[in-house]
């Protein structure tokens, strides 16, 4: 009787003894070797493993594997002078860069890298009169954005997302992917494309990683929201400019849809809250100006969320938070000029990087970059976001 006791008794401790803990493993990563189980005296230092390789060697030998923590930012950053001509010839000492006013170390400077560019094109049926122009701009963006070291995709969007081409530096398969472009659909999801684009280029290493968007500046119908894509983008240092589709053009050759009956008779539409149905408030409340010159805030809540179901320019939002530029077009002379105006403006851009030196400090950190020279004018990305890691 007391053997069976004691029996039931080990029983029911086992589960109490610690169990071994158990490691996960991305698709394609080698299986780790088992623990050495050589019995080492207390305070013996364990030996180290000669042939253990760095996280970083791991993570280029298998899949990509994605840190929640960010350990390096870029800062593409362009200096100009009073009138507006680019600066060349900066060093990383010239710099002063805040993250959240704490001052950082720019670890380096890289005036060049290579360039691999997606470019997402909208082919929405209301932008059929711009098409012909668009289609025109394969070889001027060979010539005057990709060059003899860079290489360039091309998509194709309405309710669609199509990879037109992948990655190539031949300019006839270029032209010929922009030339394919047909007018489609009246759905043009935006958001999906360029985060289709950040896709493709989030496994380009020691490359200057950007997003040329050609369509008008909203959003029709996308899935994924300003706030991830803009978190994509952060998260692999993709910067964004844009070639927009003035409405102008677009409003004569947009078709118009099947009229709907209107649910309110005139002079009955209900307003939010209790305000004057007056002119002023209708302008504030059907057609809000701009975000105007301070973009952080904007940025602080879309990524709270207060303000993500009411961004009208997405397109604005990227091109803000990642240090881009907005060029519009009407002509085709526009539209080359404002390639043109693209590149050089890539090519003399200065690339700081840093590791944060407040990587606790969790929330968005404003970034300021200045210059220890008088007279010139700096522009780079607002900041980022971050969650607290700790020390």
């Amino acid at each position: 009787m007391m053997r069976i006791v004691l029996l039931i008794a080990t029983i029911c401790l086992l589960p109490m003894l610690p169990a071994q803990t158990q490691t996960r493993i991305m698709p394609g990563t080698p299986a780790p070797k088992p623990p050495d189980q050589k019995r080492v005296a207390p305070g013996t230092p364990a030996p180290k493993d000669e042939g253990q390789k760095p996280d970083a060697q791991k993570a280029d030998e298998g899949d990509t594997v994605f840190r929640t923590q960010v350990q390096v930012v870029l800062v593409p950053t362009t200096v100009t002078d009073k009138k507006g001509n680019t600066v060349n010839g900066l060093k990383p000492q010239d710099f002063v860069l805040l993250d959240n006013e704490k001052a950082q170390q720019i670890s380096r400077d890289v005036t060049f890298l290579p360039l691999s560019m997606v470019v997402c094109i909208q082919r929405s049926s209301n932008v059929d009169m711009v098409l012909p122009k668009i289609k025109q701009m394969g070889n001027v963006m060979h010539d005057l954005l990709i060059g003899q070291d860079g290489e360039a995709a091309v998509i194709g969007f309405d309710h669609r997302v199509e990879v037109l081409q992948d990655f190539t530096n031949d300019a006839e398969k270029i032209n010929a992917a922009v030339e394919k472009l047909k007018p489609g659909s009246r759905t043009s999801r935006l958001n999906d494309s360029i985060q289709e684009a950040a896709h493709m280029l989030r496994s380009k290493k020691d490359r200057r990683k950007t997003i040329l968007l050609v369509s008008e500046t909203m959003d029709r119908s996308s899935e994924a929201k300003v706030k991830e894509v803009a978190t994509e983008l952060q998260l692999y240092n993709i910067d964004v400019f844009t070639l927009n589709i003035s409405r102008i053009i677009t409003r004569f050759g947009e078709k118009p849809g099947v009229p709907r009956p209107n649910p309110f008779p005139p002079g009955s539409r209900p307003m939010p809250g209790i305000v004057s149905n007056d002119p002023t408030t209708q302008s504030q409340v059907f057609g809000a100006p701009g975000y105007g010159v301070d973009f952080v805030p904007v940025i602080e809540e879309i990524f709270t969320a207060t303000k993500a179901i009411f961004i009208k320019n997405p397109a604005e939002v990227y091109t803000q938070f990642t240090g881009g530029r907005e060029y519009s077009f009407m002509s085709q002379k526009d539209l080359e000029n404002a390639i043109a105006a693209i590149g050089s403006e890539i090519r003399a851009q200065y690339i700081l990087s840093y590791s944060p030196n407040n990587k606790i400090e969790g929330g968005f950190h404003k970034i300021q970059v200045t210059v220890n020279r008088p007279g010139l004018k700096v522009r780079t990305r607002p900041g980022y976001w971050m969650a607290g890691v700790p020390n």
